[in-house]
């Protein structure tokens, strides 16, 4: 019997040995860097970089996993004491020992990088966020009350027109903008081509009349109008000594939207249609784990109507889930699921975890994202569709539906009861979306990785072999509401 052991031992030890040795060496460097070995799994890939039996596609995942240690680093850029100065400065009164209960709470995203514990830049806005009774110290606050009733009596114009219209589609807006991509100064040797993608909206029922004003430079390839990701492609030659700008101005009118969702109307997606079908599967950062599919039929239980179903998703997210910013999206395996975990996330993470929850129980759901075009509130934004039969394709936005919700302190109860139920099936026309569905192939595709592999709203940049990444460039969006 002693001897069965010892060779039932020894065998097991083998195995775990030889499963030691077929690790990939992106899956050690992931291991390591969880731990926060980063220099470590720097080392490992760099090592299996030399290889010369890598097939082009385990190259640039090699190199794609080592840049990504040091879009991390980026994002976790202060110390504990770097931290408090920047609090102290945004916070009134703000002491030590409250600053060190604080950190005991685990009030702040934090990583070890190397030995280091240090914590995210969006660190002093996520405190906000997390704990809204704060505003009040806030030295620095933003005053967005105009906004919140703003956005209130759009919705109500939008649902007043629906009615008297008799379609979905209201109110269309008139908007100039210009998008501009501007390199930094000599990141990019003098004469050396500059490739850039510039996001430009797309048709939709509610989104059409682009047109194409004018260009930093003649746009070499412009993206379909139905496409998932769509662009304008530019090429330029890098200048010594000054930055190099991209710049599209492009117009397109942009339609307010809300279906008046009757549960008794309602009747299963067609799951035959292969395209209803696709966004009601898994794909990158919709997976039906167990927590999710348990957490879906814990909200849903035995209901079977869509509408009810997807309204009580949104109703959970939305009432469940605390806005936070997010570090890049690149660095994350699952936003859905770094979502659901954390109890907080960004609009595309909101996003996501709504998708999943949707696709889960056979609700086909999709990505939709562009820009939030608000008067003095305009910023990147993600928000969803849903697939509600006999209405089509019906917009979600789970940030606005929570904003309602957490941080709409300038409106009633009832008011902010109002506008979270009008996001559920209404979108408001301040919206520029340039993309229909996540995780997409640019159009001419990149020839090296992406700066954001799952979303497209900054711009895309690279040259010779080389991707740029979002500290080599700045962006922004100017609007022009034509009245």
């Amino acid at each position: 019997m002693k001897v069965r052991v010892a060779t039932l031992l020894l065998l097991a030890g083998l195995l775990i040995s030889a499963g030691a040795r077929a690790e990939s060496p992106a899956s050690e460097a992931a291991a390591l860097r969880d731990q926060g070995d980063f220099k470590g799994a720097a080392a490992v890939l760099a090592e299996a970089l030399k290889s010369h039996d890598l097939s082009t596609e385990q190259r640039k995942d090699l190199a794609f996993q080592a840049d990504v240690l040091e879009r991390i680093k980026q994002d976790y850029p202060f110390s504990k004491d770097g931290l408090f100065k920047k609090l102290s400065a945004s916070v009134k009164d703000l002491t030590r020992p409250e600053f060190d209960r604080w950190m005991a709470e685990g009030r702040f995203d934090s990583k070890t990088i190397d030995g280091q514990t240090l914590y995210v830049s969006t660190s002093v806005a996520n405190l906000y966020f997390r704990d809204p009774s704060l505003n009040s110290r806030r030295l620095d606050k933003k005053d967005d009350v105009l906004e919140q009733k703003g956005r209130l009596e759009i919705s109500r114009d939008i649902k007043r027109a629906v009615q008297a219209g008799r379609t979905p589609y209201v109110l269309p807006h008139h908007f100039v903008c210009t998008m501009k991509t501007t390199v930094a100064e000599d990141a990019v040797p003098a004469g050396e081509v500059v490739r850039a993608w510039l996001p430009i909206p797309r048709q939709y029922p509610f989104q059409d009349q682009f047109k194409l004003i004018a260009s930093s430079s003649p746009v070499k390839e412009l993206g379909l109008d139905s496409s998932p990701i769509r662009s304008a492609y530019l090429e330029q030659p890098a200048v010594e000594g000054k930055p190099d700008e991209f710049t599209v101005t492009y117009s397109f009118t942009r339609d307010g939207i809300y279906f008046d969702l009757k549960p008794q109307d309602s009747r299963p997606a067609d799951l035959s249609d292969p395209i209803l079908k696709k966004f009601a599967s898994e794909a990158p950062h919709v997976v039906f784990t167990d927590r999710i599919k348990r957490l879906a039929n814990q909200i849903a239980g035995t209901e079977t109507n869509q509408v009810l179903e997807a309204r009580a998703f949104y109703n959970w997210v939305t009432g469940n889930i605390l806005y936070s910013f997010s570090r890049e999206y690149s660095t994350l395996a699952n936003l859905s699921d770094y979502c659901l975990t954390n109890r907080y996330g960004d609009c595309g993470q909101e996003a996501m975890l709504f998708i999943t929850l949707c696709r889960s129980r056979g609700i086909p759901a999709r990505w939709q994202t562009g820009w939030d075009l608000f008067p003095n509130a305009k910023n990147m934004h993600d928000w969803s569709e849903i697939y509600l039969a006999p209405y089509g394709w019906v917009p979600v936005d789970a940030w606005a539906g929570l904003y309602a919700t957490r941080y709409c302190s300038a409106l009633t109860g009832p008011e902010r009861q109002e506008l979270r139920d009008f996001y559920f099936g209404g979108l408001d026309y301040y919206r520029m979306a340039a993309n229909g569905d996540h995780s997409q192939e640019l159009v001419p595709p990149k020839k090296t990785m992406r700066s954001d592999d799952v979303d497209f709203q900054r711009g895309e940049v690279e040259w010779g072999n080389s991707n740029l990444y979002f500290d080599k460039y700045s962006f922004g969006l100017n609007v022009e509401e034509l009245k």
